[in-house]
């Protein structure tokens, strides 16, 4: 991955995934968390839910953290302000490892595959308090037959079903609140402003850019084609002790 290009047509934007407030809402009211809970946003990219996680419930504590320096400072700067939002960098695979944890509630939106749905099953029930909550966003197949196209917009990696899903988050030692699939309005909300920034960028024609480009137009064309056989399934799941 060329991260300077890909900064170069992801900055600013107000997602770097899909998703509404809507669905940290739905989630928040499953996970059933008390007044002060702590939160983790982890990979929170520019922090688009930060908002919705601190108002989750009255007094929660937000952790937002990213790996990348330029989602860092983004999260930085629009939560300069929030005296219950703290900001870090740090890798996903260290979430157990800051000093904040263990967590009330783990927020995960897209980002669980860059550690595999198993094993980053296990790393994030380490970093949650006994009865703590993760909810997370995963690649899922919505049919028994999903065609080439739908197998190949994953582009490798193990995509499950739902009944997939569910059996890992059992086999973790969770215990499954709810599901439900990120809408085609969470979708568009990630790949909208996206495809401007894309218009824009090609608009000054410069060459170093074309690949990336070309790239992340694709990206969306490709779910478009295939949103009924695959998207992301969203699930709540409680630790048990």
């Amino acid at each position: 991955m060329d991260w300077g290009t890909f900064f170069e047509v992801h900055k600013d934007l107000p997602r770097e995934g899909p998703g509404t407030s809507g669905d940290v809402v739905w989630a928040t009211d499953l996970a059933g968390l008390g007044e002060g809970a702590v939160i983790c946003d982890a990979a929170a990219g520019p922090g688009a839910d930060v908002d919705a996680l601190a108002q989750a419930v009255p007094g929660a504590q937000v952790l937002a953290f990213d790996k990348q320096t330029a989602f860092v400072a983004q999260i930085t700067a629009r939560f300069s302000g929030a005296s219950n939002v703290a900001v870090q960098q740090a890798d996903l695979a260290q979430i157990a490892d800051l000093p904040q944890a263990p967590f009330d509630m783990i927020w995960c939106a897209g980002a669980l595959y860059f550690l595999g749905l198993e094993q980053g099953l296990q790393i994030m029930r380490r970093a949650l308090k006994a009865g703590g909550v993760l909810a997370f966003s995963e690649p899922c197949f919505f049919t028994e037959t999903p065609g080439p196209e739908a197998r190949a917009f994953w582009d490798g990696y193990p995509t499950h079903d739902r009944a997939g899903i569910a059996a890992a988050v059992s086999a973790a030692g969770f215990e499954p609140l709810g599901t439900r699939d990120v809408s085609d309005a969470g979708w568009e909300a990630y790949y909208q402003p996206m495809e401007a920034r894309i218009a824009m960028l090609r608009a000054k024609g410069d060459p170093g850019l074309t690949e990336m480009l070309d790239m992340c137009a694709k990206e969306a064309q490709d779910w478009r084609a295939v949103r009924s056989q695959t998207g992301y399934l969203l699930s709540v799941a409680r630790r048990l002790s």
